[in-house]
């Protein structure tokens, strides 16, 4: 074997290696972020009593849809690039009727939905109540695959099932 054949493989090998470390960790995150306490949702000096409000707002709307994404802006106009990236990947996927929830129309669920979920940023994305992670995270879910099949736990067929199936005939 030449030089550049054996140099060629081992770069698939640590490409693959990359990728299964890469999997592996963002998994490990996640359990992580699943494990930690949920922090009080407003640091003001309102009452337990709003807090616990907006947390049975934000459950009521995490769970009300199999996806929901909170966003800059709307699934038909989205305001950031990474809002439309998580758009694009979910209509890539056919998923339609999912929650969408414009964070910039209400402050309170824009910093509310962060403090809940424990992720500092906008775009969040959740599946059955259960959160998923940012833009990051569904795009990488997206190329390796796994989002197909997170959506296929949730009764929703990929509609890049049927692009693969068409472009095989």
């Amino acid at each position: 074997m030449s030089g550049l054949g054996r140099a060629g493989s081992l770069a698939a090998r640590v490409v693959d290696m990359y990728s299964l470390l890469h999997a592996a960790c963002r998994s490990a995150v996640r359990r992580a972020v699943a494990r930690i306490p949920r922090r009080l949702l407003s640091e003001g000096p309102a009452g337990g009593e709003e807090q616990a409000a907006l947390r049975r707002r934000l459950e009521d709307l995490v769970r009300k849809d199999k996806v929901v994404v909170f966003i800059k802006g709307t699934p038909a106009q989205p305001m950031c690039g990474f809002s439309n990236a998580v758009v694009q990947i979910l209509r890539m996927h056919g998923v339609e009727g999912y929650g969408a929830y414009n964070v910039l129309e209400d402050q309170e669920i824009r910093q509310g939905i962060k403090n809940y979920s424990n992720w500092p940023t906008i775009p969040q994305i959740y599946f059955d109540g259960e959160f998923v992670g940012g833009c990051d995270i569904l795009l990488q879910m997206h190329q390796n695959g796994d989002l197909v099949e997170e959506l296929k736990k949730l009764g929703i067929r990929s509609a890049l099932l049927d692009t693969e199936k068409e472009d095989t005939k």
